[in-house]
């Protein structure tokens, strides 16, 4: 009976074991799927569908008007038809905003010819300094003016369009903390993936050329 005893108790705490070491593995599973949140850095790994970056559900892309580099209101419902890179930046930005600007120029010119079948936009997360000359300036040193839309406003106009897309913009004393990464909208006009900042132009490319045939 003793020896039972011993036996049922050895078991007891060997399924124990087995049970935290389920439980572990469960919850690690869990965390692993979970995927990223727009505005974290991370892998671009392809989404359910098959697009590079964080699936979005294909909801619809929020809309909104502002003023472009050339003084033009532009609106992002005028581009339905065409697939578009959303993104937001700054024109004095130090670092990661023209590494952006040259990423996307290199997506256009390897699109080519379907390059004019595709609209990108810029929206300022620096209101203040963000000026119709300074978006224009910014937009010919990456050679973009002809390829995006850089769009400006007051703190008020654009305030409603980071909450829209979960962006954060916080001016420093000589810099601008915010978001990085962008949004790519289908035809429709309807989110589909967010890239992080990471992404690379022939993932964008890829991506932009699979909602093309769409």
């Amino acid at each position: 009976m003793n020896i039972n005893w011993r036996l049922a108790s050895r078991l007891s705490v060997v399924t124990l074991a087995l049970l935290v070491v389920a439980l572990v593995t469960l919850l690690q599973h869990n965390r692993s799927s979970v995927p990223a949140i727009p505005g974290n850095t991370g892998t671009n790994n392809a989404s359910a569908s098959g697009l590079m970056g964080t699936d979005l559900g294909g909801l619809p892309a929020p809309d909104f008007r502002l003023t472009d580099q050339f003084g033009q209101q532009v609106a992002l419902s005028q581009f339905k038809g065409k697939p578009v890179v959303l993104t937001f930046l700054y024109t004095s930005c130090p670092d990661q905003c023209p590494l952006t600007a040259e990423k996307l120029h290199t997506v256009m010119q390897s699109l080519g010819g379907d390059a004019q079948k595709v609209a990108v936009i810029s929206v300022s997360t620096d209101p203040a300094h963000d000026t119709v000359a300074a978006a224009l300036d910014f937009s010919r040193k990456h050679n973009m003016q002809d390829y995006w839309h850089y769009l400006i406003g007051t703190h008020a106009t654009l305030s409603p369009i980071w909450n829209a897309y979960n962006v954060y913009a916080q001016p420093q004393q000589q810099t601008v903390n915010h978001s990085l990464g962008l949004y790519v909208i289908d035809k429709q006009g309807n989110e589909r993936v967010f890239m992080d900042n990471d992404f690379t132009p022939a993932q964008l490319t890829a991506n932009l050329r699979t909602l093309l045939k769409e």
